[in-house]
């Protein structure tokens, strides 16, 4: 066999025919074959390959390589269908089902009769089938078709192959077919505009490479949205200033003052972006931000007006009978936060750790199904839900499933829950509703019927949502519904020094790091990697040795940023060594700079609407930004991984490994909503926008039995006296108040 034929990419070329195939993800184009080449040797080759079929015949680039378990391979980094020549070669490939709807019968006839010129006649004159007996102009159409995408995707590949891969391809032909090279010419913007993973900077070199520039009206107008978008999801704002807008669009996209207001006047006439004055301010939406918060504003109202009130005398009868029954006593505060709920159609309930939310949680729903009313609990997160159904004794479901969610088609959620088909239940209760964005809330309140009451349960002390908006804050400032915080750290809370030090946090106040017989602990370190060792130290030795090897199953290291040694990267690489170290029975696969082992703990780091997970038997689907697993399996031939999250059993292509990161220690941020035994944190002289009180608060409040902070305690004093918080741009606040 000879494999030296090597281009001028270093790769090497091969040619064959399609004998048998292995395994193939119809999603993204993966793909293991069994290829004849001209000599008659048979050899496997794996890669994405797109709508290959048996009997094609295919030229390819790519390496040579072992597998551990299955031998020589050939992986696919770019590949050509070359079309059968022959009478014989034709009749093959349509005799093996390639195209849907051509078996062998009809394989025979249309070979038959047009010889070949066959494929010139299923592409160009399908008309011409309905001559053959069992072909009518609806199937012969339908034939053309399957054929043209069998083989059309090839020309966007080969376009865009030095852009991205061919599951991308795949989709960009899914959009627009047989055009898709002749839309990308026109206006490679398109591209990050229509197709989700394809970024504003992609397309900006597709169009550099193709001659576009850079002060064209397309750039200029793609160059907006990116920014609003990037704006939205990372900076958190579902505005900008046109102000400030205009100048930041022209830095970044070199362009002309006039080009840029021109570009921005086009986005606002064909409705794609929003103005908005605000108080003499003029302010720019993308559409879905602006429809969203008017949406909010407005379905509060109605809710809040069309709930059914109960009499404060009836709302007084009832507590007083529900203290009688559970032998307890309602402080001021939650009395107040119970009356309220049930005279308000929207309520809001803060508080931090130990001042009892979950009691006036429970006194609702034991008032609430006495009045014989359908209760739904829910939260943002699986482990928030979970967290609220063990303390409810009720079932709680994460928002996404509450809402139903579905898979679109287009990377985007869409929920079977909406003000189509809305929820039966008459009272809602978010907890940990910080974290709910804007997006996300308005699908929620398109779920809850009018009349319906709404209670947000959360922390306002604790870092806002990942997604765009400061929904809860917003709320609240408006004062226009009813809002009750909590402040009275209860007895049996008070003696845990978490809590303690949580509200002296919150007080601005030095917090206790001298105590040794509670249940916060303060190890003195100074340096990074002296922390790094320290917490490595901790999770893998002192702490097991301590309280036995049980600890591990619910401790969870936390710390500001990625970056730095003790920073997650590091932090992964060292427990991950030390955790789960290489061993010849736990197979493991590298991707990038990444080693995934099985036994490794992993994270989901964004939604994945699509993605099916398998429990006790029963199918689901969605994954979320945040979901917290282990590797049960990685199988090198299929080339997939199985990950069991919250006794979810999930299998990932290795194609969508980028959506996975090690999770021995996870940032501060990614840990929101979530609740662990032991925490231990990593407190070292990070960036000063990371050194925040409220970044503090929220690593301390995520510990339930047991906090340990290494570091020194300068920089925690810098964290406690830093109360700036960088204020994003929302116009809920306002929308509601002047609704």
């Amino acid at each position: 066999m000879d494999d030296n034929i090597i281009n001028k990419d270093g790769m090497s070329e091969i040619e064959g025919t399609v004998e048998h195939i292995v395994f193939q993800n119809e999603e993204n184009g993966y793909t293991v074959c069994e290829l004849v080449l001209s000599d008659e040797d048979l050899i496997t080759a794996v890669g994405q390959m797109p709508f290959l079929s048996v009997g094609e015949s295919i030229k390819a680039l790519g390496q040579w390589t072992t597998h551990p378990s299955f031998g020589r391979q050939f992986k696919v980094e770019y590949f050509e269908k070359q079309l059968p020549a022959n009478e014989n070669a034709i009749r093959k490939y349509l005799a093996s089902g390639a195209i849907k709807g051509v078996g062998v019968v009809l394989a025979d006839r249309i070979v038959d009769k047009f010889g070949s010129d066959a494929f010139d006649v299923i592409e160009n004159h399908p008309e011409w089938l309905t001559d053959i007996s069992g072909i009518t102009k609806k199937k012969a159409e339908k034939i053309s078709e399957r054929f043209k995408e069998a083989f059309g995707v090839r020309s966007v590949m080969m376009f865009c192959r030095d852009f991205f891969g061919p599951a991308t391809a795949v989709k960009i032909y899914k959009k627009w077919g047989g055009s898709a090279v002749d839309v990308i010419k026109a206006n490679p913007y398109k591209l990050c505009e229509s197709i989700h993973g394809i970024g504003f900077e992609t397309a900006d070199r597709i169009a550099a490479s193709l001659g576009s520039p850079k002060n064209s009206p397309d750039r200029l107008r793609a160059g907006i949205i990116y920014f609003l978008s990037y704006s939205a999801s990372q900076n958190g704002h579902t505005f900008i200033p046109r102000n400030k807008l205009i100048p930041a669009a022209c830095s970044m996209l070199e362009g002309d003052e006039s080009g840029i207001e021109k570009a921005l006047e086009n986005l606002l006439s064909d409705g794609t972006a929003v103005s908005v004055k605000f108080g003499g301010r003029e302010v720019i939406y993308l559409k879905d931000y602006f429809e969203a918060e008017r949406y909010i504003a407005a379905k509060l109202h109605q809710l809040d007006m069309l709930c059914e009130r109960v009499s404060l005398r009836d709302a007084d009868r009832f507590v007083d009978m529900l203290e009688i029954e559970l032998d307890i006593t309602y402080a001021s505060m939650q009395r107040k936060a119970i009356l309220d709920a049930m005279e308000s159609g929207v309520m809001v309930l803060t508080g931090g750790p130990g001042t009892g939310k979950t009691t006036v949680i429970r006194a609702l729903i034991a008032v609430f199904e006495k009045m014989g009313m359908r209760i739904a609990l829910s939260a943002p997160t699986g482990r928030a839900a979970k967290r609220m159904s063990e303390a409810t004794s009720r079932d709680a479901k994460t928002v996404h499933r509450l809402l139903e969610t579905e898979f679109s088609g287009d990377d985007k959620p869409s929920f079977r829950r909406d003000e189509h088909d809305q929820l039966d239940e008459d009272v809602i209760i978010v907890d940990e509703a910080s974290m709910v964005d804007t997006l996300l809330f308005s699908a929620l309140l398109k779920a809850i019927k009018p009349g319906a009451r709404l209670i947000l349960v959360g922390d306002a002390d604790q870092l806002p949502s990942v997604g765009a908006g400061t929904v809860l804050f917003d709320i609240i400032e408006s004062e226009r519904y009813s809002s009750v915080a909590l402040t009275e750290i209860f007895r049996q809370a008070a003696s845990s020094l978490i809590v303690r030090n949580a509200h002296a946090i919150n007080r601005g106040e030095m917090i206790d790091i001298k105590t040794t017989d509670s249940d916060f602990f303060f190890l003195r370190r100074s340096g990074s990697n002296e922390i790094a060792e320290t917490v490595a130290s901790l999770v893998t030795e002192r702490l097991p040795k301590k309280y036995g090897e049980d600890i591990l199953n619910n401790l969870q290291v936390i710390t500001p940023t990625h970056k730095g040694a003790s920073g997650t990267d590091n932090l992964n690489i060292i427990l991950q060594a030390r955790l789960n170290p290489p061993s010849k029975n736990k197979p493991e696969k590298k991707f990038r700079e990444r080693i995934f082992r099985v036994g490794d703990k992993v994270m989901q780091t964004k939604n994945n609407y699509d993605a099916v997970w398998e429990k006790n038997g029963v199918e689901g689907v969605g994954i979320f930004n945040g979901d917290i697993g282990v590797i049960e399996d990685i199988d090198l031939k299929e080339e997939t991984i199985t990950v069991i999250s919250d006794d979810r059993r999930i299998v990932y292509d290795f194609s969508q490994t980028d959506e996975l990161e090690l999770a021995y220690a996870i940032t501060i941020h990614k840990s929101q909503g979530s609740e662990y035994g032991t925490v231990v944190l990593a407190i070292s002289d990070f960036s000063p926008r990371l050194l925040t009180r409220n970044l503090l608060y929220t690593a301390v409040t995520r510990a339930k039995d047991m906090a340990v902070a290494v570091g020194h305690e300068n920089t925690v004093y810098n964290m406690i006296n830093n109360d700036r918080q960088v204020r994003r741009y929302t116009g809920l606040c306002f929308l509601i108040k002047t609704y």
